[in-house]
């Protein structure tokens, strides 16, 4: 797909889902765009000074409790030690500012998404970029997908503040790095790259086929990762596989700061942006 900019006559890169072209609204935030405040037009400035019902509702959103939250509950559901950690760190720190989240294991395709309070929802496997690696390639939002090299089609890491968004054919996704054009979305046919196959089948290396967005199973977007992005957003915790999740999200041990134990190099989480 490509992203599509509003108001102009070009359609600006590839948006790095499945179905050709998006024109979706902006998403209000993501880890790497500005704020709000800072992207605000013309209509914003109209409201300055001004507590909108939307700015109360962000704001309600963002209230952070101080107290430690749970750990994460995963059930009766194995998961890596990376997602353990990290599910159990977003928990108990609130670094998921009272919202839904969802940490994505690119190691193992898969996706795990939780509740506000900590508590699993579902798991699914997911299909991730065709590329090994955690960064994003300079410019690789504004490519058409023709000119994608196999090495810049990579899923980032990292914490993103998921929102809703559309493509040309009015199909809705889920905007993850909307700089970046990295969308999650419904999985779909697409040529002879047997995307349904690949993620029914148990093997792990034949789930990297994208172009760099998140491909899910219909079932599982439609009933347990869009509902929980709802109005108000749902953090997305991108595991990395080329660096540490503690160097990625400033994250620590929190059952071992809970017995008194916390190493000395570990980061608060709110050095976490």
């Amino acid at each position: 797909m490509f992203k599509a900019v509003l108001g102009k006559a070009v359609v600006a890169g590839a948006a790095f889902a499945l179905i050709p072209a998006f024109a979706a609204t902006k998403p209000a935030e993501t880890a790497k765009a500005a704020s709000p405040a800072a992207k605000a037009g013309p209509a914003a400035a109209k409201t300055k000074g001004k507590a909108t019902a939307k700015d109360k509702a962000t704001a309600k959103a963002e209230k952070v409790d101080t107290t430690p939250g749970p750990l994460a509950d995963f059930g009766k559901v194995d998961a890596s030690d990376d997602v353990v950690h990290v599910a159990n760190w977003v928990s108990y720190t609130r670094n998921n500012r009272n919202r839904d989240f969802v940490v994505i294991d690119k190691k193992h395709a898969r996706m795990y998404v939780f509740d506000a309070k900590g508590k699993l929802k579902s798991d699914a496997p997911v299909l991730l970029g065709k590329a090994v690696g955690d960064d994003s390639a300079p410019g690789v939002g504004d490519k058409p997908l023709s000119q994608l090299k196999d090495e810049e089609k990579t899923t980032p890491a990292g914490r993103f503040l998921a929102s809703h968004g559309r493509n040309t054919h009015g199909a809705d996704i889920l905007w993850i790095d909307y700089k970046a054009a990295v969308s999650m979305h419904r999985v779909i046919k697409v040529g002879d790259e047997n995307r349904f196959e690949r993620l029914a089948s148990p093997e792990i290396d034949d789930n990297r086929i994208s172009n760099g967005c998140v491909n899910v199973p219909i079932a599982f977007y439609n009933s347990v990762l869009k509902p929980s992005v709802g109005k108000k957003g749902a953090y997305v915790y991108v595991l990395p596989e080329t660096r540490s999740v503690q160097k990625v999200f400033g994250s620590f041990d929190v059952t071992a700061k809970a017995s008194g134990t916390q190493s000395a190099d570990a980061k608060p989480a709110s050095t976490q942006q």
